[in-house]
């Protein structure tokens, strides 16, 4: 995916969801967009030049994954969340 595409907020919802998952410090399973998937613990979410991420440490390694570019995440206490766009 490309990173200068627009970006499309996701639904509250699913933000707050992220956001627990974040205090909780929950280890996710996600799939992205492109067909990744990618089991990492949730950090933190930051906002940058208009564009939301969600930062993980993935083995060690922290990355910044584009809220929009999530296809879903799931956890045991959450279950399975489609991740849609704002409307």
């Amino acid at each position: 995916m490309l990173t200068n595409e627009a970006y499309k907020p996701i639904n509250c919802d699913d933000y707050d969801n992220l956001e627990l998952a974040c205090t909780k410090h929950w280890t996710l399973s996600l799939e992205l967009k492109n067909g990744d998937h990618l089991k990492a613990k949730a950090v933190d979410m930051v906002s940058r030049k208009n564009v939301e991420y969600l930062v993980v440490d993935l083995s060690g390694e922290t990355r910044e994954l584009r809220l929009d570019h999530i296809a879903s995440f799931s956890h045991p206490d959450l279950g399975t969340v489609i991740v849609s766009e704002d409307e």
